[in-house]
């Protein structure tokens, strides 16, 4: 089994929102601190905000931060969310399915049950689960604060 870029974008962007939590982080800082495309990004971005699972504001001083706590952010819950569309295999998509064993195969129910396993077994890890206590992930994911702004003054 393998995830999706978009799946492991979306964990990775979920970290970082974790790690620096009370800060608007900026998709230019995720994408660096993540090592990955703004634009690749940006669609995940937008599919978490659909999802609820980060906030996004726009503008200026805009960005995203998380949009439920981090012990409510479950692993499965993401990549259920994530790889929803992609079938695990030909017989799970009716429309495409040209296998004719589909419906004798003992394999596919066996696939089935350890794909349901699998899920299963990363709703039991929380978004809070990944990231406390993991001082290498602080180290890589950590945002400086951001420089407070001086009032011009007026002559």
């Amino acid at each position: 089994m393998r995830l999706t870029i978009r799946t492991n974008l979306a964990l990775r962007t979920l970290m970082a929102c974790a790690v620096n939590e009370g800060k608007t982080l900026r998709k230019h800082e995720i994408a660096k601190a993540c090592n990955c495309s703004e634009n690749h990004l940006a669609q995940v971005i937008n599919t978490l905000g659909q999802l609820d699972f980060v906030q996004t504001v726009r503008g200026r001083n805009g960005g995203l931060r998380l949009g439920l706590p981090k012990d409510q952010i479950t692993a499965g819950a993401v990549c259920r969310a994530f790889e929803a569309g992609v079938p695990f295999a030909e017989c799970f998509e009716p429309a495409a399915n040209s296998c004719p064993l589909t419906e004798v195969c003992v394999l596919r129910k066996a696939l089935k049950a350890a794909l349901e396993a699998f899920y299963a077994s990363l709703d039991r890890i929380t978004l809070a689960d990944l990231v406390e206590d993991n001082e290498g992930l602080n180290r890589l994911l950590s945002l400086p604060a951001e420089p407070r702004r001086m009032a011009a003054s007026c002559p």
